[in-house]
């Protein structure tokens, strides 16, 4: 079968532009694009169908080009740059949901892909766009709180295609900055904020060929929809209730999102769960937004907060956000630094191993369940954006009491003990009773 996708203005606007433009906003309206994909035309399949087919692809194709058809149809073969991004774990724990005092709660693992978090889910697909216009194109640029910025470098270099990456001035972990430079990427430090970043990205995009890699991007939020099939996948074809993201320049959100309304539309599931985006209060525009019934977008500027992937102010996808959680009947929530960073460390506890952003996710699905706003009932699943990993420092520091908000009942340090079995035997039974 013939499938066919093309950008179109989210504004409204009628006109539409081939996806290999090098197009980011409406040249009509200025409004931002998105992928439009030939519905009618996915629909000549049964959701039947299309279950078997992604199915019969498990474990062999990543999971995003696994789900080629609906996500960059008429992308040629030979130009797919892939990490093996994607089928990242969904891990369901009867002990942290008994702790919530819920039905069933899962992480999806995003952070296992190939540089440590979902990113890669949406930069194969951009980069892979860019292969195959790589005649008008130079370089693939970004700003980045860490995270892009990898998965950007690592494609890229993939690839054989430069990259340029704009971090915020000691706004970004180690594990974070060493990753671009490890892949050869033109790594500048900028001191200013995301927003900042991003400000110099737009200016220096208007050289067509500097190809713009950051979500207003809308081929990244194609490949990030992938979680959503990946989420029915696993639960097999079946959704959770509730699906907790956090929420920084919003583009994860909206992918989300649309993944669920498209595999709703194509008979795969037979309902949508309710998202839930999770903010830090230290930057919370959707949050403040959603109080007012997404009646405007208060751009904020973001203060410092440990959870630095979602520091953004004024995040760019706000609209596409806005509109898959009132197509999802959707709640905002946020967290304060003493939530999200004990959250991090409770969770931990269950066997995971979460990054800051996660917390943000953790903190607000608790802060529902104890409000009732997720009844006790639920399935929920939570989106881990990042591997902890690429947080040591932060793990690091808040077991070593140097966090401000830390909890001390969930601080855990090595006991030293001199080399005799006595005293280890000693330790282990003030902590475990005989």
């Amino acid at each position: 079968m013939k499938f066919h996708a093309w950008f179109q203005c989210f504004s409204g606007c009628t006109v539409q532009y081939r996806l290999d433009q090098i197009v980011y906003r409406c040249e009509s309206c200025g409004g931002l694009l998105e992928v439009q994909h030939d519905v009618n035309a996915l629909k000549q399949r049964s959701g039947a169908e299309w279950k078997h087919l992604f199915d019969s692809r498990s474990g062999r194709l990543s999971g995003v080009w696994s789900k080629k058809e609906v996500v960059l149809p008429e992308l040629e073969e030979r130009n797919i740059v892939s990490l093996g991004e994607g089928n990242s774990p969904l891990i369901k724990s009867e002990r942290f949901a008994n702790h919530l005092g819920i039905n069933e709660i899962h992480i999806k693992q995003c952070g296992t892909s190939h540089t440590g978090s979902f990113k890669d889910l949406g930069m194969t697909v951009l980069v892979s766009m860019v292969n195959q216009i790589r005649s008008r194109v130079r370089a693939v640029v970004c700003a980045s709180t860490g995270d892009t910025s990898a998965a950007l470098s690592a494609y890229c270099a993939a690839a054989g295609i430069p990259s340029i990456v704009l971090l915020p001035k000691d706004k970004v972990s180690i594990a974070q900055l060493i990753q671009p430079i490890a892949n050869n990427a033109i790594t500048i430090s900028v001191d200013t904020d995301f927003d900042g970043c991003m400000k110099i990205v737009q200016e220096i995009t208007k050289d067509t060929s500097i190809y713009l890699a950051n979500s207003m991007n809308s081929l990244r939020v194609e490949g990030q929809k992938t979680i959503s099939f990946e989420i029915a996948q696993q639960m097999g074809w079946d959704v959770p209730d509730f699906v907790v993201v956090p929420g920084g320049n919003l583009g994860n959100v909206s992918a989300i999102g649309n993944g669920f309304l498209l595999m709703h539309d194509l008979g795969l599931i037979s309902r949508l769960p309710r998202l839930v985006c999770a903010q830090t209060e230290r930057a919370n525009p959707l949050y403040r937004s959603y109080r007012e019934g997404f009646t405007n977008l208060h751009a904020v500027t973001a203060a410092k907060t440990h959870a630095t992937a979602i520091q953004i102010g004024n995040p760019v996808s706000f609209g596409k956000a806005v509109r898959a959680l009132r197509a999802t009947n959707g709640i905002v929530e946020q967290a304060n630094e003493t939530e999200l960073v004990n959250a991090c460390a409770e969770v931990d506890r269950f066997g995971f191993f979460n990054d800051p952003q996660t917390g943000v996710a953790l903190a607000a699905t608790t802060k529902l369940v104890q409000s009732q706003v997720i009844p006790r009932s639920s399935r929920v699943v939570v989106i881990s954006t990042a591997h902890g990993l690429k947080f040591a420092e932060f793990k690091t520091k808040f077991h070593q009491g140097r966090l401000p908000e830390v909890n001390p009942s969930l601080q855990n340090l090595p006991i030293q003990v001199p080399a005799e079995t006595a005293a280890v035997r000693d330790v282990i039974n003030g902590r475990i009773p005989a």
